[in-house]
């Protein structure tokens, strides 16, 4: 009975959303209903993670972050196809004056930031274990790491064609005039900035062209290819 209804809301839900097509992105994922939209069309620029297990969980313990996405450790020492993630979030971001939700920001900014933490995901996914393990360990250690890890995470997002959901992101840190200095000072020593990011859109144009052209060209040389 439960799962008759459960079912119901979500067809009701896809509807709302007037994207029903998105709900194919639901599987295995968990998601607080207040950002359900924003968090399946971030999805859906990640095919491949379509069947991959992710819990999107709203908790004040990210200290530091607004957002967090962490492999679950007991999965880790499971077959890699049965590893589970979550992006923890952090309901509400603070203000030099006080807090505002995370639900009130801005869909192109959450699916942005949203996105990120997906492109760290598809770079856990690639490592093994151990190379998480290593990973995390030189996250904590060294901010030339940071650097690397968050400029990946970014360039996964790029590569899927989110570059200007990234780039609202990013502005909406730097230029928030209520959001604390030491905040948007770490975003902009540690994270590529919206400069940043329209240059490796950019270089992904450039090198699409220079495909589509080799395309076009080894089409031409073969006898009856019109």
């Amino acid at each position: 009975m439960f799962r008759i209804v459960f079912f119901g809301l979500t067809l009701l839900l896809c509807e709302h959303l007037g994207a029903q097509e998105l709900c194919q992105y639901k599987q295995n994922k968990t998601i607080p209903l207040a950002i359900e939209e924003p968090v399946l069309r971030a999805l859906s620029y990640y095919p491949e993670l379509k069947e991959t297990s992710i819990q999107f969980v709203f908790t004040d313990k990210l200290k530091k972050s607004i957002m967090a996405a962490r492999p679950i450790v007991g999965s880790l020492f499971k077959k890699q196809e049965n590893r589970k993630y979550k992006v923890l979030i952090n309901p509400a971001f603070k203000l030099d004056y006080g807090a505002e939700s995370i639900t009130r920001i801005p869909d192109s900014v959450m699916i942005g930031w949203l996105g990120h933490e997906l492109g760290h995901i598809m770079d856990y996914e690639r490592r093994s274990t151990l190379g998480i393990i290593g990973m995390g360990i030189s996250y904590s250690l060294s901010r030339n790491y940071v650097r690397k890890a968050e400029r990946v995470a970014d360039g996964n997002a790029v590569n899927r064609r989110m570059g200007a959901y990234l780039i609202a992101k990013k502005s909406f840190i730097l230029h928030h005039p209520e959001l604390p200095q030491g905040y948007r000072d770490k975003i902009e020593a540690l994270y590529p900035s919206p400069d940043d990011i329209s240059k490796l859109i950019a270089d992904l144009d450039a090198e699409n062209s220079v495909y589509e052209g080799e395309e076009e060209t080894s089409e031409e040389s073969i006898p009856g290819i019109s």
